[in-house]
Order: structure tokens, then C-alpha cells, then sequence
């Protein structure tokens, strides 16, 4: 049923879906207070702002941006895939993505929930075979929708647990690249506590021990979304150096901190980053 209903919503223009969201995302701030006050209390932390003013006019865009996120699934997820790809005006660092393929170890590409995260994988899939790590939605209606639209003849699905790193391990030795959200909560075991925006947040090791046992070079991707329906810019980043004296998750939180920065209205701040899972000890009210 709610496949069917997303395909019909597929037919609707780029514009319509994020006019549509806007509304919707407008509609969800104010008739939910936790999502709001998380909302507001992530990027007031955050502090990727100056002033109250610049403080208010990132969050009226961020609720409206929260919005086309959810609405604009239905196309990327349903129309055909060369023409989600279409939707791709710009490319940045795309030498990066080449620079790193040349090595013969894979690639590990990293991306956060900042704009437009699932037409990455639509577009990459496009160029070379891509196997996504993915978490199953918090409810399960929800499930079969996103493996069919995520399900594409280059992209695969790895689940969350240890067969999907397995998964992700089998490809990177093959030379082949890997997908992975960073910045979502791990299971207990699967992580480790590091401040993301001056909070103890636990954090996915996933990433960096995979990269330590394949030597597979990693890269940071993301996929902003254009004013009035216009499409999405991509860009690639190569990792930065760590500080020998950060741990690997500090090191992930500092990277990705640095893009929330420069598009603090695209973030997915509403997300309940900080919360710990379960059976680790909550130590995210505590100073590290």
C-alpha cells in the first residue's frame, strides 16, 4: 500500500515534492514539541551560528528542509534511475573519487544526513557497483518501500549487523565501494563515545576499522539541496588527517563537523543523535 502510494507521488515534478514538503515539514515542527525542542536544542548547541537572528532564520529553514527530505524519497526512490541521476547538476572532487578507485583497495565513502543523502547512492551506482550498509526503519510498514526503492542493478543492500559487514568487507576486497550514514547511532559494542559538537555522542568505529584492515582510502560525500526544486550539487571530499592524539570517532565527528558547518541548514539536526544505545551506559549529559 504505502509502495503503491510513494510510486503514485513519483510522478509529481522535483518542485511540487519540495513545495509539498516544506509544507509538511512546517506542519510536523508545530504539531510535535519533542521533535521541535530536539530539533532546536541540537542546533542551538550545534552552534554553527553567530547571532539569534542567523540562530531563528536556520531553524525556520532547516524545519522546511527536514520536510523536502521526507517528500522527495518518493522520486528518488521511484522514478527511473537515470533520471533521479538527472537531478545531479554539479559535481565537486570528483578527481578524489577517481584518485582514490586507482589504488586497487576500495572505497569507503561516508554520508552524513545533511541534504539529499539518498540520491548519492542513486548516482554513484550509475558510474561503478556500490553496496550500502543500512539500518531497517524504526517501523517496519516502512521497510519494504525503502529496499524497493533503494534496490537498483549496481546497488546493494548490507544490513546493519554482522553479516552486512561482511558484506561490506567482501566488496571492498573485490576493489569495489562501500556506503555508510556515519553519523547514526551504533549498536552497544559497535562504537565508542566522542564529541560531535562539544557532546559526548556515540559514535560508529565501523568505518575506520574497515579502513585499517583494507587500506581502502576514505572519502566524505554529500548532496545539497537547490532553492525551488532546481536539483542537487554533490561533492567529494578526501578525509582529513587525524590528530595523532584524537581517537578514530573523535576524529569521524571532528570531519563531519567541519561540512555541518558550512550547510547548518541542510543538517538532519531534529535526529536524536545523542542518545545511547541500549545497554551502553549514558554518559551523553556528562562533560568528556
Amino acid at each position: 500500500m504505502l509502495t503503491a502510494l510513494l510510486r503514485l507521488f513519483a510522478k509529481l515534478p522535483l518542485a511540487w515534492l519540495h513545495s509539498a514538503g516544506a509544507m509538511l515539514g512546517w506542519l510536523t515542527y508545530h504539531a510535535s514539541p519533542s521533535y521541535a525542542n530536539r530539533l532546536r536544542e541540537n542546533l542551538y548547541l550545534g552552534g554553527a551560528w553567530h547571532n539569534q537572528g542567523e540562530f531563528n532564520k536556520i531553524l525556520k529553514i532547516n524545519m522546511l528542509e527536514a520536510g523536502k527530505a521526507s517528500a522527495e524519497l518518493a522520486g528518488i526512490w521511484f522514478k527511473p534511475q537515470i533520471e533521479v541521476a538527472g537531478w545531479v547538476r554539479k559535481v565537486y572532487g570528483w578527481d578524489v573519487v577517481e584518485d582514490a578507485r586507482s589504488h586497487g583497495r576500495g572505497l569507503i565513502l561516508l554520508t552524513p544526513h545533511i541534504g539529499c543523502f539518498e540520491i548519492i547512492s542513486q548516482y554513484l551506482s550509475l558510474q561503478f557497483p556500490l553496496t550500502a550498509l543500512y539500518r531497517s526503519p524504526r517501523y517496519a510498514s516502512l521497510e519494504p518501500a525503502m529496499r524497493a526503492g533503494r534496490t537498483r542493478p549496481d546497488m546493494r543492500l548490507a544490513p546493519a549487523d554482522v553479516r552486512g559487514v561482511r558484506l561490506l568487507l567482501k566488496a571492498l576486497k573485490k576493489g569495489e565501494a562501500v556506503g555508510i550514514l556515519p553519523d547514526q547511532v551504533p549498536a552497544q559494542g559497535d562504537g565508542e563515545w566522542a564529541n560531535f559538537f562539544g557532546r559526548p555522542a556515540y559514535t560508529m568505529t565501523l568505518a575506520a576499522r574497515l579502513a585499517q584492515r583494507t587500506r581502502a582510502p576514505v572519502v566524505i560525500t554529500y548532496a545539497i539541496r537547490l532553492p525551488r526544486g532546481a536539483g542537487y550539487e554533490i561533492s567529494f571530499e578526501a578525509m582529513p588527517p587525524p590528530d595523532p592524539e584524537e581517537s578514530p570517532a573523535r576524529h569521524l565527528n571532528r570531519a563531519l563537523e567541519n561540512v555541518i558547518r558550512r550547510f547548518p541548514e541542510q543538517y538532519v539536526w531534529s535526529y536524536n543523535r545523542y542518545k545511547a544505545p541500549t545497554g551502553a551506559r549514558d554518559i551523553s549529559d556528562q562533560a568528556e
